[in-house]
């Protein structure tokens, strides 16, 4: 059974207030379309560089995650192009980033 959606600016506002409960630093770079649009996730591991995740659905319905730029840790100058690249083809997308170098932050689904 697929479970509900969460309007994209709700989602956001979401994890940057779990974030602030954790002590993680957390900010959105782009806003997209408050209702409906799509997420691209920046974890930002300092020197180790940024990973990427997209929102997806499982087969069931259910949110997961999709790690973005081939699944490599991308620098900085890179995962801005990648963002140019996303907001071209999706205006809408939202792009939220957290500083978590110790891997603190989870994710609320699963990386296919």
């Amino acid at each position: 059974m697929r479970e509900p959606s969460l309007k994209a600016g709700i989602w956001i506002k979401a994890q940057i207030r779990q974030c602030d409960i954790d002590f993680i630093p957390a900010f959105i770079v782009r806003k997209g379309d408050p209702d409906a649009g799509s997420v691209l996730l920046v974890l930002d591991r300092y020197e180790a560089g940024n990973e990427l995740y997209t929102q997806a659905r499982t087969t069931e319905g259910e949110r997961a995650w999709v790690k973005a730029a081939g699944g490599k840790t991308i620098d900085r100058q890179e995962t801005a192009e990648f963002i140019e690249r996303q907001v071209n083809r999706d205006p809408d997308l939202w792009v939220l980033e957290i500083e978590d170098p110790d891997h603190r932050y989870e994710l609320d689904g699963p990386v296919l």
